[in-house]
C-alpha cells in the first residue's frame, strides 16, 4: 500500500511498462488522480485515474497497468 500524502502535483505518472502517462494535477477525493491537462499526453484535457492503479509512490507515480492500459481506462473531464 502506498501513502497518498506522497502524492503531489507536478509528479510525473509512469505505466507499469515505464512509460508516461501524465503528470500529477492533484489528487481528487481518495480515489483518484487528476492528471494536468497541459502534458503532451493529455490532449488539452484533464484525465481521471483511480488511485487502485498505484503500484508504488517515490519521487513519481508508478502504476500497476501499462501506459496504453491506463490512457484506454482514464476518465476524461466533461
Amino acid at each position: 500500500m502506498f501513502d497518498a500524502n506522497k502524492i503531489k502535483g507536478h509528479m510525473e505518472v509512469i505505466g507499469s511498462d515505464g512509460e508516461r502517462v501524465g503528470t500529477v494535477d492533484r489528487l481528487e477525493g481518495k480515489n483518484q488522480i487528476k492528471l494536468t491537462k497541459s502534458d503532451p499526453k493529455a490532449g488539452g484535457k484533464h484525465h481521471f485515474i483511480s488511485v487502485d492503479w498505484i503500484a508504488r509512490v517515490d519521487q513519481r507515480v508508478h502504476l500497476s497497468k501499462t501506459r496504453k492500459d491506463a490512457m484506454a481506462q482514464w476518465k476524461t473531464a466533461a
